[in-house]
């Protein structure tokens, strides 16, 4: 596959006509099409819909615009780091991690880097384990930040001076709210959100003393925010880590930490064998020297 078809292909996907597309690439409709059912030969699956006003992508389709665009994202981050100054450093660090305060330690270590190299540029994702894993695994972070339980046997790593709390998150207004911690025994038939993050169910289970599914969850999140709206709506209590949420004495939600405490650590990880660009090698440097 040719990356400039790629990139045909995505200009179409995102336009949904060939015409428009075709205008955008600054080419001819004929060529165009030519280009796209070459790509459709060459993988032996059809992969637009042509329709009499607009183009769809069949299920192939959505899988090649997916990993197109991881692909185009890589070349210009690996063009980006071949290209950067020896001299003054300069460049992208792409970061991937799940939403915790244990990131405040990664953005000390950013301003810092930013004080010396003006250069160098942040780009964050926020994701679960899985999420981030997969991007870190395809080339496309440098520096993934996972919330323990993880698996990180495969991954050189360092481990931050953080801990978070599980808890519950609720509305002030709550039944549950007035006690200083949650008991398992709190959590009988209370509608809860819970974190998909699989290896976090093994963790509670053994602070529950029985199965995680027993638990009444009517939905679950991978990342916190939009959960805590439908907390304030009363949908249901939400299994978190504390410091995600902001709470004030105005806030309508609170956190209860759990008893027995459950805590958890927090990790930065990289591919074993990385080969760093200068600016990733900077800000790993900044990260070593604050911990």
């Amino acid at each position: 596959m040719d990356i400039r078809v790629l990139q045909y292909f995505l200009t179409v996907a995102r336009e949904g006509n060939i015409t428009r597309a075709a205008e955008i690439l600054h080419m001819t409709q004929p060529p165009l099409s030519r280009a796209l059912i070459d790509l459709e030969q060459e993988l032996g699956k059809q992969l637009l819909i042509r329709g009499s006003r607009k183009i769809t992508l069949t299920e192939e389709g959505l899988i090649l615009r997916k990993r197109a665009e991881e692909m185009i994202e890589l070349m210009e981050k690996t063009k980006t780091e071949i290209t950067s100054s020896n001299e003054n450093v300069s460049g992208d660090i792409y970061i991937g991690g799940g939403e915790t305060e244990g990131f405040r330690i990664i953005s000390k270590a950013a301003e810092r880097v930013r004080k010396n190299h003006t250069g160098i540029r942040f780009h964050l994702f926020s994701g679960n384990a899985a999420d981030v894993t997969e991007r870190l695994d395809g080339g496309l972070l440098d520096f993934g930040i996972l919330i323990e339980p993880a698996d990180i046997r495969k991954y050189d790593f360092i481990r931050l001076p953080a801990k978070n709390k599980w808890g519950l998150l609720l509305r002030r207004d709550h039944k549950l709210a007035e006690k200083e911690y949650i008991v398992p025994a709190d959590l009988d038939n209370i509608p809860l959100i819970a974190s998909r993050q699989s290896m976090a169910h093994n963790e509670l289970s053994g602070w529950l003393g029985k199965e995680y599914e027993s638990l009444n969850i009517i939905a679950t999140y991978n990342l916190l925010y939009n959960v805590s709206l439908m907390v304030e709506e009363n949908v249901g209590c939400a299994l978190s880590i504390d410091g995600i949420i902001a709470q004030h004495e105005n806030s309508p939600l609170i956190f209860k930490p759990l008893e027995p405490k459950v805590e958890v650590g927090l990790n930065i990880v990289w591919k074993k064998y990385q080969v760093f660009s200068k600016a990733a090698e900077v800000f790993l440097k900044e990260i070593q020297e604050l911990i």
